[in-house]
């Protein structure tokens, strides 16, 4: 059976055949992959372009759940509403600046203003409560009656500023956002600029671009589009702008667009100058910071490292003195 087996196999009739299927599954593989693999640019491109899709709808998808996040109330509930309107509390409590800083703040509409105003009429009541139940109720500390009532009046104040506290702090870390992605949008504002984009196609795709870095960059931009589009007059867009982030370099690029606009001054020049200027600017704040950090660690210095170290010192030396 085994010397069968092996005189088949070297046979040369047989080795011919085998030799001759190899070739020809090969010569038949090698004319079908062409055929088979298609266009593989086209395909690749078409990946690529539905991946695109893909993340510009989640960037989309982010950037409105932002926008809807980053209001007090979109729709202020009925109680809120009628309490504003009874109280008159747009007379007493609303001031000049107050709808232009919670726009700065990220809040816009007629909703936020009723939610604010209704906020620092109830808190101070809310805080004054709270404080009074854990004086009066928890642990008074030992205090006289004359500063559980100072207590509970200053939780008052507190409660009463409480939200200007808190939209002053969304405004500062919003300006710092737009601040760092600033540079880079006028950057890709210039390249579509000057590749023959028009100004809203313009914000339109800074807007899409940039919303990877900061995403309030990216919705101030594109509301800015959307003011373009629907606005009598497009300088009045502009200066919606620089006043919605209330940074100067941001005002100063609006004033460029401004011009640019009446007169028809090139706009590529002025944008690379201003982008940077406002990277010196970046860069101007980065060193202050710098410079006032010794001046902000000699008091931790002195309270925390100086005792440790003359411990460390001084330690040995009074041992001896004490054993002696």
């Amino acid at each position: 059976m085994y010397d069968l087996i092996v005189s088949i196999l070297f046979n040369p009739q047989t080795l011919i055949a085998v030799f001759v299927g190899v070739a020809a599954f090969a010569t038949i593989v090698t004319l079908g992959l062409p055929l088979l693999e298609g266009n593989r640019l086209g395909a690749r491109m078409k990946s690529v372009a539905a991946e695109r899709e893909a993340l510009r709808a989640r960037h989309l998808e982010r950037l409105q759940k932002e926008k809807s996040g980053g209001s007090l109330r979109q729709n202020p509930k009925a109680y809120m509403l009628q309490a504003v309107r009874q109280l008159n509390l747009q007379k007493l409590l609303e001031s000049e600046n107050t709808k232009e800083r919670l726009s700065m703040a990220g809040f816009r509409g007629p909703s936020a203003l009723i939610s604010f105003l209704f906020m620092r009429a109830i808190l101070p009541f809310g805080f004054m409560a709270a404080a009074a139940f854990y004086i009066y109720g928890v642990n008074d500390h030992g205090l006289a009656p004359l500063l559980k009532l100072l207590v509970v009046l200053g939780a008052a104040y507190v409660g009463f500023f409480a939200p200007n506290i808190f939209v002053s702090n969304l405004i500062s870390r919003r300006q710092d956002s737009i601040k760092r992605a600033f540079p880079d949008s006028l950057d890709l504002l210039l390249i579509c600029v000057e590749s023959g984009m028009s100004i809203e196609a313009a914000f339109k795709r800074v807007s899409e671009e940039i919303g990877q870095q900061s995403i309030e960059m990216a919705a101030e931009l594109s509301l800015t589009n959307a003011e373009l589009s629907y606005l009598q007059e497009r300088r009045q867009a502009y200066e919606n702008l620089g006043r919605r982030t209330g940074l100067p370099g941001v005002k100063a690029v609006t004033m460029s667009l401004i011009q640019s606009e009446r007169y028809g001054t090139p706009l590529g020049q002025s944008l690379r100058v201003l982008a940077q200027e406002n990277r010196d600017m970046r860069m101007m704040e980065a060193e202050k910071k710098a410079a006032g950090l010794p001046p902000k660690l000699t008091v931790p210095m002195i309270v925390f490292f100086l005792p440790v170290l003359f411990v460390v010192i001084l330690g040995p030396a009074v041992i001896k003195v004490l054993a002696l």
